[in-house]
């Protein structure tokens, strides 16, 4: 219920309804609005804005945490800690996709090589740019990682 007085140019210390005089406000602080608002007796200001023209006596409506500045810092704050369903979703996919991916290119590198070893796939494939069947399966392995989930390779 106090009553504060705001020279032109000071900000407004906190929430309140003007009481005596008139001037434009800015209250790019608050809207993002970058034309300063007229404002007279009986209009609610803000905290944090500023007075830009006249003399005002703000009677003050809220303190602290329960001005609007305050309210609006608390919902940001709480809206940055929380997480958004569909992000839950996504990084429980991705905590299973990555393994998924690796296990695949695992099980790739060892039909190659079992391929390989049974001679099941002609040596004439590998041995004259591998020499040995592991480099071969190995980049079968890699190529199934790689085209599958690129971000796995450095995940791994």
């Amino acid at each position: 219920g106090d009553i504060c007085k705001v020279l032109p140019g000071c900000g407004i210390p906190t929430d309140g309804v003007i009481t005596s005089g008139s001037s434009f406000v800015d209250e790019a602080m608050i809207t993002g609005e970058s034309i300063p608002v007229k404002k007279s007796v009986g209009d609610l200001v803000f905290g944090s804005t500023i007075n830009q023209n006249n003399c005002l006596y703000v009677q003050v409506t809220s303190l602290g945490a329960e001005s609007a500045l305050a309210q609006i810092v608390s919902m940001v704050e709480s809206a940055q800690m929380s997480k958004a369903p569909v992000q839950a979703y996504a990084d429980r996919l991705a905590g299973l996709f990555t393994p998924v991916i690796l296990a695949l290119g695992l099980t790739t590198f060892v039909v190659w090589m079992s391929l390989c070893y049974s001679d099941t796939v002609p040596k004439q494939w590998y041995v004259d740019e591998y020499e040995t069947p592991l480099p071969f399966a190995l980049c079968f392995a890699i190529s199934v990682v790689v085209i599958s989930c690129p971000c796995a390779l450095g995940l791994a």
